[in-house]
């Protein structure tokens, strides 16, 4: 089958490592299930893992791809949840929890195999592409809202980032939830999309913002960490779940975070449950995720370099 796949290791040039090509069609095994994928969404971790980030020689080579969307050995329309291992079901209980493709053959290609329990009913609301979205950064940006800074109708945040996966998800989720929702941007705009998506603002990256916020919702890293610290209320919630500027802020304002109890919260992907209730609240409420860019899965070296070179808005999206 046609797949896009990390044939090689390449931290300085990731691109280097991706190969589009025949792979072997997946195996049965127990307790699993094969998806015809109709489509699959790029995500950093794509990128990370053509530099070696959770991904060792000895497993390539490696179909990439986490997130995918697309018909069951049956016929049914489903979406994949993509972290494996978190209850035991098809993997046994010792597995450790993992993201599908740091143990297993991803989702850019014809076909995927993963656990049963890993696969949710997809709604018929949604389009396959817009599905296939969701389990991996609109699922981030879901937990990290209304589990890990636990905000509610009426609170307000900052989403550092904008047009990037998780944090479009977070603009559109947090706005549809009735949250006051600012952003920033080095892009005008990226910053005008922001307020067409809900953000009450969107102001330059850095840049004050007209009050100080209940929640942070940060995946940039080091070059937006201390103005997330700063932007924050008293009690309030830095919620984060990637670096992509960076691991090591020159700034890490620890007086600010011990002075004004500021929470700090680590988050990771999501649960199934989490994943089938943001399914079921795009289709009710009318939610779709923001798509890029489309392209056939033979255009998928494309995809990663938008990807690579942060030169998109939303999603981008890769059809078999």
């Amino acid at each position: 089958m046609f797949a896009a796949y990390a044939a090689r290791i390449d931290r300085d040039q990731p691109l280097n490592g991706l190969e589009l090509g025949e792979r072997p069609a997946p195996e049965a095994r127990p307790g699993w299930t094969t998806v015809n994928v109709k489509a699959a969404s790029l995500n950093h971790h794509d990128l990370w893992s053509l530099r070696g980030v959770g991904l060792g020689e000895e497993a390539l080579p490696m179909i990439l791809g986490c997130d995918a969307a697309g018909t069951d050995q049956d016929g049914n329309e489903v979406v994949v949840h993509s972290v494996i291992g978190q209850s035991g079901h098809g993997v046994g209980p010792d597995e450790p929890r993992s993201i599908l493709t740091e143990r297993y053959q991803g989702t850019f290609a014809e076909q995927v195999t993963v656990p049963a329990w890993n696969v949710l009913p997809k709604p018929r609301e949604l389009s396959f592409a817009e599905a296939a979205c969701l389990p991996t950064a609109w699922l981030t940006a879901y937990r990290m809202l209304f589990t890990n800074a636990g905000v509610r109708p009426g609170d307000s945040v900052l989403v550092q980032g904008a047009g990037g996966g998780v944090a479009t998800a977070a603009i559109v989720l947090g706005a549809a939830a009735g949250l006051r929702v600012f952003a920033t941007s080095r892009s005008e705009d990226k910053r005008k999309r922001a307020v067409e998506l809900g953000a009450e603002a969107a102001l330059p990256t850095g840049e004050r913002l007209p009050q100080r916020v209940d929640a942070v919702i940060e995946t940039v890293g080091a070059a937006t960490w201390s103005h997330s610290v700063k932007s924050l209320k008293p009690g309030g919630t830095l919620v984060i779940s990637g670096a992509t500027s960076g691991f090591n802020p020159e700034r890490t304002e620890l007086n600010r975070i011990f002075f004004l109890e500021l929470k700090v919260v680590g988050s990771t992907m999501g649960s199934k449950d989490e994943l089938a209730s943001l399914l079921n609240f795009c289709a009710a409420k009318g939610v779709r995720p923001v798509i890029d860019t489309t392209l056939p899965l033979d255009r998928a070296r494309e995809g990663f370099a938008k990807l690579a070179e942060g030169e998109m808005f939303g999603k981008v999206v890769l059809t078999v």
